[in-house]
């Protein structure tokens, strides 16, 4: 019996709700992890808010799914294999590693979910677009990243390739969240009553990530 169009963007919104909860929760346990390699206190503070505020966006993800009808746990286990794979190859190997991938990292598969939010409906794209809101806290990272750059100039090369590395895990793990459901697939092609990314709107929004994520790397004084 083939599915409804309405039961078929359900499913849609549903997995990738699913993905950007996974996403923080994700974030919120490696958070965690980095603040025990926090050099002070002030610093295990200001991870520690981050986690807390990643935590919240969680929260806010978890109860639009159910309000879809759907199981948050069942529709963020689908994601667990990708993530927790994209997150073992891209495991820092120190403080500053870790403080540039949850700016770095975190930021570009947010601008890539926003792109995508926009063929949603409007309530679920605001809960979205607000649970990858900034909670203010990343500021202390640049901070953080470009005095430890003027303290010993050999750190910004080591981070800008580590930067790099990361824009190259990340975007593979977009497309592969996007490519590996259906119903992101179909959600993104679109449909007669609904508009989607044809190839040349794609490679407009991959060279958009890429901008973004120049940028980011410019803030913390990196080479892209």
């Amino acid at each position: 019996m083939t599915e409804s169009p309405d039961e078929d963007y359900r499913r849609a919104a549903v997995d990738l709700l699913g993905a950007i909860a996974y996403g923080e929760l994700s974030a919120f346990e490696r958070l965690v992890e980095d603040a025990k390699l926090a050099p002070g206190i002030d610093d295990k503070i200001a991870i520690g808010a981050m986690a807390t505020a990643e935590f919240g966006h969680l929260q806010k993800l978890v109860e639009r799914l159910e309000q879809l009808g759907a199981d948050p746990t069942e529709a963020m286990q689908a994601f667990r294999p990708s993530f927790d794979s994209f997150h073992a190859h891209t495991a820092p190997s120190d403080y500053y590693e870790g403080l540039i991938k949850a700016y770095v990292g975190d930021g570009l598969a947010a601008d890539f979910y926003r792109e995508i939010a926009a063929y949603l409906d409007a309530e679920t794209r605001e809960v979205i677009i607000s649970s990858l809101e900034d909670s203010g806290q990343t500021a202390f990272i640049v901070e953080r990243v470009r005095a430890g750059i003027a303290a010993d100039h050999r750190l910004g090369g080591r981070l800008a390739l580590w930067g790099r590395r990361l824009m190259g895990e990340a975007l593979t793990q977009a497309q592969r969240v996007a490519g590996d459901r259906d119903s992101l697939t179909a959600l993104l092609a679109g449909g007669v009553d609904r508009p989607g990314l044809d190839l040349a709107a794609m490679g407009r929004m991959f060279t958009r990530l890429t901008e973004l994520h120049a940028a980011r790397m410019a803030q913390l004084g990196l080479e892209a």
